[in-house]
Parts: C-alpha cells; structure tokens; sequence
C-alpha cells in the first residue's frame, strides 16, 4: 500500500523547513527538553546523579517511530508512550518529573513555531534582497500603469516591484516583532500554577522561577507566560498565521500582476527548456508558478482561519479540542509558506521582460496617460480646470470609442486636443508633454532607490538573507 504524504510538506516545502516539523525532529526536541528540566533541577537541589542524565543524552537520538506508535496503542496517550519509549532506551525513570503533558508539549511546539518563524524572516530577507535587485535593474524602464486593471499613469516596473516589496517590507516588520516579544508557556503544571514543581522544591518559588528562567534560555526564547493555564493563549497560533498571511500577500498580488502582464505579453515568469505549457496547446507558456503563490496564499488563508476559530474558544484553565486542528494548521501554514517562498524566488529568478511589447503599449496609451499633466498645463495657461477637465474627457472617451470600433488605426488624441480652444495648447506643446516621458513617472525612480536602502539596512542586521538561494522546484 502506497504511503499517504503531507503533499505540502513532501511536494513543496524545503528539507530545512521539514527538519523541524517532523516527527522524529519533534521526538527529539521532547528528548532534549525533558533532559534539560532534568539538568535544571540537579542544578537546583534535585537529587539527580549525573550518570541518569548522561544515559538520556546517549540514546536521544535513538528513535523509532514504530515502537512509539506501538506504546501509544496501549497506553491511549501519546505522551506516556514517548515516556516510556525514552526511559526504556535510557534505563532509567527521572524525566517528567513534577511536570504534565502540557510542559512537554506546549513549549516544544512553540520551539517549532520559533525555530520556523526564523527560516521565514530568512527566506522574507532573500525575497526582499532579490526584489530590490529587480527593482534598481528596471528602474527606468517606463511602463503603462493601470489602476481598477486600466490604463492609468505611467510608471516604470522597477516601482511596481518596489510596490509589492513594500508590502513584504512591512510584513518583515511585524515578523520581527513577533519573533522579539514571543512567549513560552514554560513549565507550569496541570493548570498553570506550576504545583507539583513547588512540591519538589518544598514551596520554594525563587527555585521555580530559576527553573523557568533555565527553560526559557534552553529554548532560546526570550520571556515565558507568567499566569496561563493548561495551554497558552491559542489567539498566539492566530498571531503567528496572521504574520505569514501578511508576508503572503505581497508575493501574491506581485504574482497576480505578473500574470496579468504576461497575458498581455509585456513580462514572463520564465519558461524553462522542456517545459510544457499545455498537454493540448503546445504553444502555451502558462505562468504556472505565479499560480502555485497565488494557490499558497489561499491556503494559508484558509489555515488562517481555522485558527481564528480557536481563538477565544478556550475552556476553563485548559483542553485539548484543539488538538487536532492545530497538528493541521500550524506545521502546514510553515509548509505553505516555505513553498511559496521557493516558488516566488524562483519566478524572481527567472522572470523577465519584453521591451519591443511595453514599447507598443506605451505608444498606444501614453496620449491618455499624459491627460493629468496635460490638464495641468492648460490650467497654468488660463483654462479653467473644470472645462479643461471636461474638453479632455470628451476627446479622450471619443478616441477610444474610436480605435476600438476601428474608426481610426492610430491614437490622435494629441491633435483632437490642439484643435480644441478650451485648452489653449498647440500641438508642438502637447508633443512636447508626451516626451517628456522620464517627469511623468514622478517620483518613481526615487522610491525605487529608497525601497533598496530600506531592504540594505534589514540585511545589514540579518546578512543571512543575501545568500539564500531557492531549492529546484518541481
């Protein structure tokens, strides 16, 4: 019988992003967290001899799933299986002393969560540091820009790409906060008030917050909980999603976009050597991997979701009806993410633009997309800005109307215009606006550079950005 895989997991996300969701990762995270507690409480008056915790750490990373599984399958709990399981190997009964399920497993998932936030913000640097690239590469190539999908204003592609790294920007932003300012539950206890701990020690709270402050820097997590019950606070799961939905978004709309442009044949995402763009059309270039983001973004909406639908749904000082959702949610909306992360930075690697197509289009749109500067240069010649405003819509809506029926072949907008009293602009001073083409994009170009030091100063503080580079995608 075939095997049934996470297809996010096993078709899109990379090893390194695999490594820590997965079970025998996970395993050996528990391992390493029970004998932490343990070295602790020696530290702190426990009478633990120091061969028990050397027999843990010889055989931490023996594990076998199948046995674990096999317990688990008697014992109805899936913690007292992995219990046993590590005591066996070890020959010894001293982990998971004065502590619950919830010790063990709320602090080793947010360790996943934590470890995983820091691949994203990686991967978030190197998609920032490639799309600056892109950005300063195109920075003057002027392009027709559109607004509700039409023909607005000129532009040049290097501010569109700075406009969608913008948005990834300040997801980066809110990423960073999170990863600063994350909490661990900590070692706590059945609901929160970390009793059987105080047991141990004989009532003496300064030892448990020793200890806490012991687990904390173990998980290199910077604060701990201080009141949470059983379970911390799932609205937390929430946070963390709504950050990688955030970071998404960016990477989509750019995708999106870049779909458009490539059924208007001005950009590609790239079409590699044997690539096939339709089993039945062998013409066709599909932009296939803009798709798979833009796929990835509603799946993470859709995890983003379910979490939401945890958040404030919690019992008392704690359950576990959430279980089951969040061994869904949590590892597949890193999944998700990592492969639109390996996707996008292909596209970006990839992609490319057609000069001789954004040419023709300029040519075509250009009178239009100069209509707001020309309106602007009739006013400083004495029209009034609503009858300038008006005489300009009438011939504009006209030419339009007219190259669409075929009426004319070529825009004349610019001579329909000169003709026109109301404006008081000769031809030579209309033509004189439409070739000015550099001053219509505005202040483009220097967004562009200021979008690139933006980026610059991130990698200064996280320079593992600058060298990632994307897995082979399928």
């Amino acid at each position: 019988m075939d095997p049934i895989v996470n297809v996010l997991a096993d078709r899109y996300a990379s090893q390194e992003m695999k490594n820590i969701w997965s079970s025998t990762g996970r395993v050996v995270l528990e391992r390493e967290l029970w004998i932490a507690v343990l070295r602790a409480q020696k530290e702190l008056g426990l009478d633990v001899d120091d061969q028990i915790i050397e027999s843990y750490e010889n055989v931490k990373h023996q594990v076998d799933l199948e046995s674990i599984k096999a317990r688990e399958k008697i014992t109805r709990h899936d913690v007292k299986a992995r219990i046993e399981e590590f005591c066996e190997l070890a020959g010894a009964e001293h982990i998971h002393k004065g502590m619950t399920s919830r010790d063990l497993t709320e602090n080793v998932e947010q360790l996943q969560i934590f470890k995983a936030l820091k691949v994203v913000r990686k991967k978030t640097l190197a998609t920032l540091n490639r799309l600056a690239q892109l950005a300063e590469q195109h920075s003057e190539q002027i392009i027709t820009a559109r607004t509700h999908n039409v023909a607005a204003q000129p532009t040049t592609f290097g501010k569109r790409i700075a406009m969608f790294g913008q948005e990834i920007l300040l997801a980066l932003t809110s990423l960073d906060n999170l990863i600063q300012s994350y909490p661990v539950r900590g070692i706590k206890g059945a609901v929160g008030t970390y009793l059987d701990q105080l047991t141990l020690f004989d009532g003496d709270h300064d030892k448990i917050k020793a200890l806490e402050s012991k687990i904390a820097t173990h998980l290199g997590i910077a604060s701990t909980i201080n009141a949470v019950g059983q379970v911390y606070p799932r609205s937390l799961d929430y946070q963390v999603v709504s950050v990688l939905y955030q970071i998404s978004s960016g990477a989509s709309s750019f995708s999106k976009t870049l779909r458009i442009m490539a059924g208007n044949e001005t950009a590609s995402e790239g079409f590699a050597k044997g690539q096939v763009g339709s089993s039945a059309m062998p013409h066709k270039m599909n932009s296939r991997s803009c798709e798979r983001v833009n796929g990835f973004h509603i799946i993470l909406n859709g995890y983003l979701n379910m979490l939401a639908g945890l958040s404030g749904d919690q019992w008392n000082e704690g359950d576990v009806s959430c279980s089951v959702v969040r061994r869904v949610a949590l590892p597949d909306s890193f999944y998700a993410l990592d492969g639109l992360f390996e996707t996008f930075l292909t596209i970006l690697n990839q992609m490319s633009t057609f000069p001789a197509i954004i040419k023709q289009e300029n040519d075509h749109y250009f009178p239009f997309l100069s209509t707001t500067t020309i309106l602007m240069e009739a006013v400083k010649k004495g029209a009034g800005r609503e009858l300038a405003h008006e005489a300009i819509k009438e011939h504009a809506v006209s030419t339009v109307l007219d190259l669409r029926n075929g009426v004319i072949t070529q825009n004349d907008l610019l001579q329909r215009l000169a003709a026109d009293s109301r404006l008081g602009l000769s031809q030579t001073e209309l033509e004189a606006v439409i070739n000015r083409g550099a001053e219509l994009v505005g202040g483009a170009m220097e967004q562009v550079e200021r979008f690139k030091e933006d980026v610059n100063q991130w990698l200064i503080k996280y320079p593992e950005g600058r060298d990632y580079t994307p897995g082979d995608i399928l």
